[in-house]
């Protein structure tokens, strides 16, 4: 499979680069395509030296004819794109990174999938991070950063995939198959790129598309989307809850129970908020599948302090408290951020022009004396910020917002970079925003 093909990868990016590279080793014949013109030199050179064909800067019109094989498409790139319309005129099946490296992973290795609109990082991090802990081997891979293909040549007979999964590389996955699925929550987001709540719930359901009885799926039963889109599922479902006691995993008593047996007292987690004890209990239920047992999974949640970008803590500047959740690309998330707090909070809000309903944040402005607002929607944000009566001063980067909240704080307020917008204005990605926000932030 995958070998002595003509394959058109649409976009440069991690996931396109490492699976022209892994492709160009099985004597396939490779083109990589990309709109932007400048890339990373060497890896350029490295695909060239492997007899990867490059064309950047452009999309020529002539470039994909019925002589492909495959269309293996960047997560990233619209799901109307001429090229992805043309193949499937063609009949030239597009998929992405993720599925051609599903079908060529070893049989006897394991894979854990997490999906959902928000807690995905979390929630895939503490997965990891517990096995790892319990010396079993592990793999961490997918939208967190490091592309599937990239581990195919590692792989060893019982090695564990944890594998974070996000809506746009569920679109063009049609073989893909965990052995145990995880969905946290599902709220509104990305219609940008999938042009319709519904359809992003759809797309999301993938995850489960292909299960039976002999795979299992791990469900927030909170959360009304979730057991929508999963009540045909075939799958052996199990369920964690934040609020009520179920036949699964619960809190009680300020603990984390599983199936009735106390794991962890609240009070011995680094971790804090519902949102996070969510996230935990899902992680709680793989590795608990995987048969790490509650030693382990106490020590680690008493060091794991969270993920980098995710209500992440800055510093402490002359009584004010910096954070950093520029991983908030939509209003759900800033919603979750908000809610973690109780002090005099000066919000760093905007990005991207999505459309964003910034009305839905206006029940957990508590706490809220001022909005800092910047990017593509800022004048939006500032209507929004008048219709409630919240200040609101309008800047143009993050540089100046960062700046501005810090002369308009007193002691002990939070000052919180929580843009409910993805970053695509200004920077490459969100991680991009967070690292800037922190450099900018020490040094004030």
């Amino acid at each position: 499979m995958f070998e002595h093909q003509k394959i058109l990868i649409l976009g440069f990016a991690r996931s396109g680069y490492e699976a022209a590279k892994f492709l160009a080793n099985r004597n396939n014949e490779i083109i990589i395509n990309d709109m932007k013109a400048e890339h990373d030199k060497d890896k350029v050179d490295e695909l060239k030296k492997l007899g990867v064909k490059v064309i950047l800067g452009e999309h020529p019109d002539d470039l994909l004819d019925g002589s492909f094989d495959y269309l293996i498409k960047n997560p990233g790139v619209p799901i109307d794109h001429k090229y992805v319309l043309k193949a499937r005129e063609l009949g030239i099946e597009v998929i992405n990174e993720v599925e051609m490296a599903y079908r060529l992973l070893p049989k006897d290795v394991k894979l854990v999938a997490i999906t959902g609109t928000n807690g995905k990082t979390t929630t895939t991090t503490l997965i990891y991070e517990m096995l790892k802990k319990a010396n079993m081997p592990c793999h961490l891979t997918g939208n967190i950063g490091f592309p599937l293909c990239g581990f195919l040549d590692k792989l060893k007979s019982g090695d564990i995939i944890v594998m974070e999964t996000s809506c746009q590389q569920l679109e063009n996955l049609t073989e893909f198959n965990p052995d145990i699925a995880v969905m946290t929550n599902l709220s509104e987001a990305h219609i940008d790129f999938l042009k319709s709540y519904d359809n992003y719930k759809r797309v999301k359901s993938k995850i489960f598309q292909n299960h039976t009885e002999k795979n299992i799926a791990i469900l927030n039963i909170e959360n009304n989307d979730v057991l929508e889109v999963t009540k045909n599922i075939k799958s052996t479902v199990k369920y964690f809850s934040s609020k009520k006691e179920i036949n699964g995993c619960y809190l009680k008593n300020n603990a984390i129970y599983y199936y009735d047996e106390k794991v962890v007292n609240l009070s011995d987690i680094q971790l804090v908020g519902t949102h996070n004890y969510e996230n935990i209990m899902a992680s709680i239920m793989v590795v608990k599948e995987l048969g790490v047992d509650n030693e382990v999974i106490v020590s680690l949640l008493k060091e794991f302090t969270g993920v980098e970008h995710r209500i992440e803590f800055v510093k402490n500047l002359n009584g004010r408290s910096f954070y950093n959740d520029s991983k908030a690309t939509n209003i759900k998330a800033t919603q979750i951020a908000l809610s973690s707090f109780n002090k005099p909070t000066i919000l760093l809000l905007g990005g991207m022009e999505r459309g964003q309903n910034f009305n839905d944040l206006k029940e957990y402005f508590n706490n809220v004396k001022a909005i800092v607002a910047y990017g593509e929607c800022k004048n939006r944000i500032k209507d929004f910020a008048d219709s409630v009566d919240v200040k609101c001063y309008v800047v143009d980067t993050l540089e100046v917002a960062v700046k501005e909240a810090y002369s308009l704080s007193s002691e002990g307020d939070v000052i919180l970079l929580s843009p409910a917008s993805a970053s695509w204005d200004q920077y490459k990605c969100f991680e991009d925003r967070g690292v800037e926000f922190k450099k900018l932030v020490n040094s004030l």
